[in-house]
């Protein structure tokens, strides 16, 4: 293995002690090593932390009957454990994890003033699709009603004349559509049958 791609490798790191230093300072005036090993010994006796796979090499290169027992130089000394660096976020997901925190906020916001705001009334008119169409019939119905009641009296009273029929049918429609304007707002304007009607509606879901 070069020089270059052992100090490319992952580093394990170990605590440097006086054996370790005084092993280094040897090895950068050891002959058996190269240039580089030399320089590389003297650098790393000046640190208090040092990569062990680094100084394994020194010593394997290093004179056989000066150097110390493997075992005897890293006696004492110890792992120091790097925390890696955290991870960049996405932008995507800080997007998102900027949603979540507003939605958790608002909800938060509103689990603390749900006792001070007023609540939201539920029963409004026309809320659902039943209640548009159930209301639209009744007016049609009231409608043609109108027509049929105000049609017949006026031919009963107007001896069969066409004209005084069709008015009489067109007054009755326009009643018709009063009276139920009128409903509509009586309806509307009472809470006590805006609540009986909607629990009326939840008894016929369940």
């Amino acid at each position: 293995m070069s020089f270059g791609d052992m100090q490319n490798q992952p580093e394990l790191m170990i605590t440097m002690t006086k054996s370790i230093r005084s092993f280094l300072l040897s090895a950068s005036n050891d002959p058996c090593l190269s240039q580089e090993f030399r320089q590389l010994a003297l650098t790393l006796s000046s640190r208090t932390n040092a990569p062990y796979k680094l100084i394994q090499s020194i010593w394997i290169r290093s004179d056989i009957d000066t150097r110390p027992r493997l075992i005897s130089l890293f006696s004492g000394s110890d792992f120091v454990f790097i925390s890696p660096k955290p991870r960049e976020k996405s932008e995507e997901l800080k997007e998102r994890l900027r949603k979540l925190k507003e939605i958790a906020e608002r909800k938060e916001y509103e689990y603390l003033v749900k006792d001070i705001t007023p609540k939201k009334d539920l029963n409004e008119p026309f809320s659902n699709y039943k209640d548009q169409l159930g209301f639209g019939l009744h007016v049609a119905l009231m409608m043609f009603t109108g027509y049929l009641g105000g049609y017949f009296a006026f031919r009963a009273l107007f001896n069969h004349n066409s004209t005084m029929n069709a008015a009489g049918g067109i007054l009755g429609l326009v009643l018709g559509m009063l009276l139920e304007t009128l409903l509509f707002i009586v309806r509307t304007s009472n809470p006590d049958f805006n609540s009986s009607s909607s629990t009326s509606r939840l008894k016929k879901n369940q």
